[in-house]
């Protein structure tokens, strides 16, 4: 699987590096109050509540206030974080140490929607499992929420490989979304798609790489 023109290698986050799962932050939103969260989310997807979460175009605290309307009890900052971020599982080691192999081959970058909340709660996880920064494993790392756009937006794509002067065709970007993966070929980004429906891993498919 080496390739030869392969100088930078970007990866996704969620499922990729961390494990996710959402079912556990329905099931704690509900045990808040919010018992049509499922339901909700979908809704929230259309309003585009969560896109503007994950571009930093709300705060954090506009979004808990949002949320709050459909629970009826006071629920404190801390366990509304909980309670949202109860998705996030852990960074397995394999993982990891795959990234460590491959850095020392390749300029590794991140590329990851994701939001404040989130953020501040696994960079917390990942120092307390590990020792030392999360950050500290790529050459740079590109969070949504920051930059104000997200994937599978192409300008997202374009707006990284500026920043970090990288030639897309020595670079490969891997994420378990097929939609990322379509646009980044826009790009003219090399590309792997991780198809967890059919339980493929990122360890395995790079072992060799």
């Amino acid at each position: 699987m080496q390739n030869k023109n392969i100088k930078n290698i970007i990866f996704d986050l969620g499922v990729v590096i961390i494990n996710i799962d959402t079912d556990l932050t329905v099931k704690a939103m509900k045990e808040l109050g919010f018992s049509n969260f499922q339901e909700s989310y979908t809704l929230f997807k259309q309003t585009d509540l969560f896109d503007r979460l994950e571009k930093g175009l709300i705060n954090p605290g506009d979004f808990r206030n949002e949320l709050r309307k459909h629970i009826v009890d006071e629920v404190s900052d801390d366990k509304f974080n909980k309670a949202w971020g109860a998705m996030l599982l852990d960074f397995p080691k394999e993982r990891i140490d795959l990234i460590k192999k491959l850095s020392e081959k390749y300029n590794i970058y991140l590329l990851s929607n994701t939001n404040e909340i989130h953020y501040n709660q696994y960079i917390k996880d990942f120092k307390n499992q590990y020792g030392f920064e999360f950050n500290s494993l790529f050459v740079g790392a590109y969070y949504s929420f920051k930059m104000g756009m997200r994937k599978p937006d192409v300008d997202i794509f374009q707006s990284a490989l500026s920043d970090s002067k990288l030639n897309p065709e020595e670079t490969l970007f891997i994420d378990d979304l097929k939609a990322n993966i379509e646009s980044a070929k826009k790009t003219g980004l090399k590309t792997l798609w991780l198809d967890v429906a059919n339980s493929e891993d990122i360890v395995e498919k790079l072992n060799d790489f």
